[in-house]
């Protein structure tokens, strides 16, 4: 990969000496969906799919910006007397994002940078390509320009602040974090409320992780996204009427349905319980998992799924198609709608000896009800973003 992207460096400009290599994973959750921006527990992994970089600093104030998979649009440059939005820079606009986030916090580049990236995450496929690109970037400039103060978490906020104010996505901490943060073989155990965290190793013997693509996408800017984090606030405003709480993730279920009559609006009101019951079953998925109880971990997936298709309303026909297809096949632990929703992938733990039979007979049944493929993934759970040479 590295020899790839050298060598489309030294065709862009000129050569490739000086240049340093990076990656950045892609992350998927396996429970806790809608949670993070409403208080509550999170618990995704990173994957050993992501984004690599190739970048060095320049003597000048431009910033280059290339894609190897988005070559139609050549390199994107930009200088750093004008770090604005602009449609036209399409992809570029998340890594351009981070450098006016960066100095939005006080960290000016005094130079620019030449960025050569390729991804293997599909793209709209809720896998985070875009938080893997915003972590990416910021592990770049911290690097390339010898910025020392800021931690990983800072990166990750930093992403998320830049997607929030630059690219107009009201997502929560979730994304940038696994990304920023995964280790090898663990999920992380996040309180997106306080930030404090836990890694939990994904024991799971006889059983695999398979992401399976629906290969509908979904943009989270133009969808729905922002409205269910707005009719969240709202539910929570009508809460806090007769409650002391700064947050949904707050709530025990016990707490929700001995209140929830402040909740007038009837929509508000299933995305509120959706938020309190899927943080509830996100503590209780990962205590099943310590316990070694990986059926109730299941178990917990798919009531997730249920939730997120009914009360949260984010799921679709496609999705409900792959993981209904899902849990009739034996073998198969748990399903459920992975990422912001609207299209995209689900996440589903199957027993080894099931692998080839869920791939097989879900790939030929959705074909037949949808009219194209699915693509399926068998991932492995690796590291956060960092350099990777020497």
């Amino acid at each position: 990969m590295k020899k790839k992207l050298f060598d489309k460096f030294t065709e862009l400009f000129g050569s490739a000496d000086g240049a340093r290599f990076y990656f950045s994973p892609g992350r998927v959750n396996l429970i806790g969906e809608h949670t993070d921006y409403n208080g509550g527990h999170v618990f995704p992994c990173a994957l050993t799919i992501g984004t690599y970089g190739a970048a060095r600093r320049r003597n000048d104030r431009l910033i280059h910006f290339y894609s190897m998979n988005l070559d139609r649009f050549g390199v994107v440059e930009v200088s750093l007397d004008n770090l604005s939005f602009n449609s036209k820079y399409n992809w570029a606009n998340y890594p351009l994002g981070v450098v006016w986030a960066f100095a939005e916090k006080g960290y000016t580049l005094d130079c620019g940078f030449d960025m050569v990236i390729w991804g293997n995450i599909p793209n709209g496929s809720g896998l985070s390509s875009s938080a893997s690109l915003e972590v990416l970037t910021g592990v770049i400039l911290t690097d390339l320009f010898d910025i020392s103060d800021l931690s990983m978490t800072d990166l990750a906020l930093i992403g998320q602040y830049s997607e929030n104010n630059f690219n107009g996505c009201n997502c929560g901490i979730m994304d940038q974090f696994a990304v920023a943060m995964g280790k090898k073989d663990n999920a992380i155990f996040l309180d997106t409320s306080t930030l404090k965290f836990e890694y939990a190793p994904i024991e799971l013997e006889d059983a695999k992780i398979i992401i399976t693509n629906s290969k509908v996408k979904h943009s989270l800017v133009d969808s729905a996204y922002n409205d269910r984090r707005q009719e969240c606030a709202d539910a929570l405003a009508a809460l806090q009427k007769d409650l002391d709480i700064e947050s949904l993730g707050e709530l025990s279920p016990e707490e929700f349905e001995a209140n929830k009559g402040l909740i007038t609006d009837p929509v508000q009101l299933k995305r509120a319980k959706h938020a309190v019951y899927e943080n509830q079953r996100t503590i209780d998925a990962v205590a099943s998992l310590r316990a070694g109880d990986i059926a109730r971990f299941g178990e917990l997936m798919n009531q997730s799924h249920i939730s997120l298709r009914d009360d949260y309303a984010v799921s679709c026909e496609e999705i409900d198609i792959l993981v209904d297809l899902a849990w009739k096949i034996p073998g198969v632990i748990g399903s459920r709608i992975t990422g912001g929703g609207f299209g995209g992938c689900t996440v589903s733990i199957v027993k080894s000896n099931s692998v080839d039979t869920f791939i097989e007979s879900i790939g030929k049944a959705y074909k037949e009800k949808v009219g194209h493929e699915a693509e399926f993934y068998t991932v492995q759970i690796g590291d956060g973003a960092a350099r990777l040479d020497d």
